[in-house]
């Protein structure tokens, strides 16, 4: 059956590289939103990497201070967007319809349009190389921002990019809330979930609400630079403070959309190796809904040093020391999981327990911020990169790749090297310490943030050279992490569907999972049931794991493939670029050509069925 007017066939059984090209499948989806992130994360550890040898020493010239000042741009916005966010959306896609019994989400072609539009955001963001990177700061402060001293095109790759990021952020966010809401297993409560899907729930809330801020941000900073509108020039009557405004408040709810996925996996890893239930369930899944609710209490903080006045700066030094207490919650609770448990020291396991460890070294750091006296002192020097570092890489990046470890076998069918796992992990827990730690020490000796060198005699030489070592560790523990995914995907021992002893609905089919997921949707009767199966209880039905699923689920309907959300996000890539460079061919051409792409796209998804009832669509 055809499903545009100029009669393209609809993609039947495509194998190869159109098998990832048209696939709907979440699960591939899930993959696909994994490599390209870690992909994204090497790319940004490169450009740190270059930014730690510069400032290994006094006065060195590796890299200019154009160059540096755009590495240090390139880098947070890489880590931050084209990394930590699109790995726990990977596990997203992956984990959550395994974890409430679906067979897929709610709009499988809006997932797959959800993908590549992040991709072509990360492309428009690393395109910019060509023509010099964005050199503002990961941050945008105006008026660093501004025609008249950013004339580049820099800074409109880093608007444009980052507006398809947001709409590739908000399609995924409306179709996992719409999945869990309705697509949960029958006898699945709100308060039987996983607390992984919890956590990514309350996450997919926060991206509707916060990316909206921003977009209107960027919108009024693009008016600022093609049409003068002058929203943030202060000669023409506008306010920079106004952009640091728009962006902390969602700059901060950011902060806990790339934190709340890591507890999620940090919660579900616990108890699995603790041989226990996790502490306190009703608890932790209240303090992560406080969190999401007071992460929007708190912006004001980035911002003690601009002049807001006393009482501002009051009111928001305590709700940042209030939001400290749900987190400290949670990590109560983690540690309650822990107590008397029989633990198992497995790869995951180590992760999370690294996590624990280094979340709360950023957290105290963090309510140290809280104090605007003591953040006035520590504001703009190396102590606050200590305490992000402390957050984002020893917290957010330590459990994703627990998470990583932990579904290895789910997502691949393999188990992977233990040693190798957990050589990983002591590379990178005394890499981090030795990079991050004495970055406390130079920021409270004053040494100013996003300089690209300093002059002998600062006494800050030993804590950088110090700094620049541990990143040496960090390389060579990714470099094993890369050896064992790879290796093991390749020639690992094959996996059972329950190698962990697990207690959630993933682990009771076949690793790595069929096409339809469940042969029988499951019904669940209580929280953790797939534990409570295994324990023997006479009432429960035992749903099926094991075997191969070549010949099972006959009759079960699935999406089939499709070119249109591809072809659209191809059509958002080319008309970005064609904006950017508007002059090349004829004026605005490409941009042309790149709209008129994503509106056949459009149409032609607008007219294709889910399901072609004129293919057999059973498995």
């Amino acid at each position: 059956m055809s499903t545009f007017p100029l009669a393209v066939p609809r993609p039947v059984h495509p194998t190869g590289i159109w098998n990832w090209l048209t696939t709907v499948d979440h699960k591939r989806i899930g993959i696909l939103y994994g490599v390209t992130a870690f992909i994204m994360f090497l790319s940004g550890g490169v450009e740190a990497t270059l930014m730690r040898i510069q400032l290994s020493g006094p006065e060195l010239d590796i890299v200019s201070a154009a160059v540096f000042n755009q590495l240090f741009t390139m880098h947070g916005t890489t880590m931050i967007f084209l990394a930590i966010m699109p790995m726990g959306a990977a596990f997203f896609n992956f984990i959550i319809p395994l974890q409430i019994g679906a067979r897929d989400v709610a709009f499988p072609r809006l997932n797959a349009f959800s993908y590549w539009t992040f991709l072509a955001g990360a492309l428009m963001l690393k395109l910019s190389w060509i023509g010099g990177a964005t050199d503002a700061g990961w941050f945008g402060y105006a008026p660093l921002t501004s025609v008249d001293q950013n004339p580049g095109t820099g800074i409109d790759f880093w608007i444009i990019s980052l507006q398809i990021l947001g709409i590739a952020s908000l399609a995924a966010a409306f179709n996992f809330i719409v999945t869990i809401i309705n697509m949960r297993a029958p006898g699945m409560t709100m308060m039987r979930m996983p607390l992984f899907t919890w956590m990514s729930f309350l996450t997919a809330i926060l991206l509707v609400l916060a990316f909206p801020v921003i977009t209107v941000a960027l919108i009024e900073l693009t008016f600022d630079r093609y049409f003068a509108f002058n929203f943030f020039n202060v000669a023409k009557g506008g306010s920079v403070v106004l952009w640091q405004h728009l962006f902390w408040v969602f700059g901060h709810p950011e902060v806990y959309i790339l934190i709340l996925p890591a507890m999620g996996i940090v919660s579900e890893v616990l108890p699995v190796f603790s041989k226990k239930p996790l502490f306190g369930y009703t608890t932790v899944v209240l303090a992560g809904v406080i969190i999401a609710f007071m992460g929007w209490m708190v912006w004001s903080h980035h911002m003690f040093t601009v002049g807001l006045g006393p009482v501002a700066n009051a009111v928001f030094t305590v709700t940042t020391m209030l939001i400290a207490v749900p987190t400290g919650i949670k990590v109560f609770n983690w540690i309650g999981t822990i107590w008397n448990g029989s633990l198992r020291l497995n790869t995951p396991m180590l992760f999370a327990l690294g996590f624990i460890a280094m979340f709360l070294i950023g957290g105290v750091s963090g309510v140290m911020h809280a104090v605007s006296p003591s953040d006035a002192q520590q504001q703009d020097t190396y102590f606050i990169p200590a305490h992000i570092h402390y957050v984002l890489f020893g917290g957010a990046i330590m459990a994703l790749i627990s998470g990583i470890y932990y579904w290895f076998p789910k997502y691949t069918g393999r188990m992977f090297d233990e040693k190798l796992g957990k050589v990983h992990f002591w590379l990178m827990m005394i890499g981090q310490n030795i990079t991050f730690f004495p970055m406390h020490f130079v920021g409270l000796d004053g040494m100013p943030r996003r300089i690209y060198t300093y002059v002998e005699g600062m006494g800050w030489e030993l804590w950088n050279g110090v700094s620049t070592l541990g990143v040496v560790f960090l390389i060579v523990g990714f470099l094993i992490f890369i050896q064992n995914m790879v290796k093991s995907w390749r020639n690992g021992e094959l996996a059972p569907g329950d190698p962990w002893d697990a207690r959630t609905l993933e682990w009771s089919i076949p690793s790595p999972p069929p096409e339809y997921n469940f042969k029988e949707i499951p019904v669940v009767r209580s929280l953790d049931d797939w534990w409570a199966t295994k324990q023997g209880d006479p009432q429960r039905e035992i749903p099926a794991a094991g075997g191969s699923g070549e010949d099972e689920g006959h009759g079960i309907h699935l999406p089939q493939p499709s070119y249109w959300p591809f072809v659209v996000s191809l059509g958002i890539l080319i008309a970005a670029y064609g904006i950017v460079f508007n002059d090349l061919i004829v004026p605005w051409g490409i941009a042309i050509l790149g709209t008129f792409i994503g509106f056949v796209g459009v149409y032609a998804w607008s007219l294709e069925p889910v399901n072609d009832p004129d293919e057999d669509t059973a498995h």
